[in-house]
């Protein structure tokens, strides 16, 4: 236990990342890109960086286990992505965080059928508090609307957090024979192939030259932040923690955002927001209390 703050700080900033990426992937869609060409970006500038790392700490991976990775990359990377950037697409970044606080629920809900990991108590109570403070900082904000307009974004937004749930599962048994960057290489080796045949076209339509700086900027960002990065880390983050301590973090990201907001005067520190993080950290302490095995 004395070693899991590494994997822990990894997550927390995997998160942080996500946070920021909800406002910054709306500036980039779809004026600039529509979602399946930016997913083509995604994978493949994510993919060429793995890659380059992976070639200097090469690890080889047995043949029976390309399946799984296979199914990894399709749930992972490709219906993850997919989901998220189109369901995005067509709703709002306060719609789609509201919708994602289901994800740790997803996720241990799956980790019980699939690693017969034990629902315990501590587990449920710590996933309601999580759920409970972030719903009051995103509901307080009044600016969310789940009308007919919104429903397929909501959708997808939905079908986005179960399959990232799901991956987050069954990613965990290669985890424990690989190292993580060998694991989210072939994850996202897998991972292009599916991408390919929907987003190339996108790809190829993308107009660089009508790219503003701040746009340049908010697109490096989403390939190299939001993309490598964060899955890397997250990738490392699961090397340690059960699948279901990953997933709970989902809950700091609309706490970040408002700390960011804050911090750039744009908000104001009041009591909806230190309740809602005291129960935030409450609820990712409960989750991460009992050690299982994993």
């Amino acid at each position: 236990m004395k070693d899991n703050w590494k994997p822990n700080i990894a997550v927390l900033g995997a998160n942080l990342i996500y946070g920021l990426n909800y406002t910054v992937a709306k500036d980039v869609m779809p004026n600039f890109i529509t979602p399946f060409g930016l997913v083509f970006c995604r994978v493949v500038g994510a993919l060429f960086l793995f890659w380059c790392i992976h070639l200097f700490t090469f690890e080889k991976v047995e043949k029976k286990d390309l399946l799984l990775l296979a199914v990894c990359g399709f749930f992972g990377v490709f219906a993850n992505q997919i989901m998220f950037l189109y369901g995005l697409d067509h709703t709002t970044p306060i719609n789609a965080s509201i919708i994602m606080v289901s994800n740790p629920i997803l996720v241990l809900i799956a980790s019980a059928i699939i690693l017969k990991l034990r629902i315990t108590t501590l587990k449920i109570g710590g996933i309601a508090a999580g759920i409970t403070g972030a719903l009051l900082l995103l509901l307080f904000k009044k600016d969310f609307s789940f009308g007919s307009e919104n429903f397929l974004g909501n959708l997808f937004i939905f079908l986005n957090a179960m399959s990232y749930g799901i991956y987050l599962v069954i990613v965990v048994p290669l985890m424990r024979k690989y190292k993580p960057l060998t694991v989210i290489t072939w994850v996202f080796t897998f991972g292009i192939i599916y991408v390919f045949p929907v987003g190339f076209h996108d790809f190829l339509q993308i107009k660089w030259q009508l790219f503003p700086p701040l746009i340049w900027v908010e697109f490096s960002f989403i390939i190299i932040c939001t993309t490598f990065f964060a899955y890397l880390l997250n990738i490392y983050g699961l090397k340690k923690l059960n699948p279901t301590i990953v997933s709970t973090y989902i809950y700091l990201q609309p706490l970040i955002a408002a700390f960011i907001a804050i911090w750039a005067g744009k908000d104001r520190m009041d009591w909806v927001k230190i309740v809602a993080a005291v129960l935030i950290f409450s609820g990712v302490y409960l989750v991460g209390k009992q050690k299982t095995n994993c």
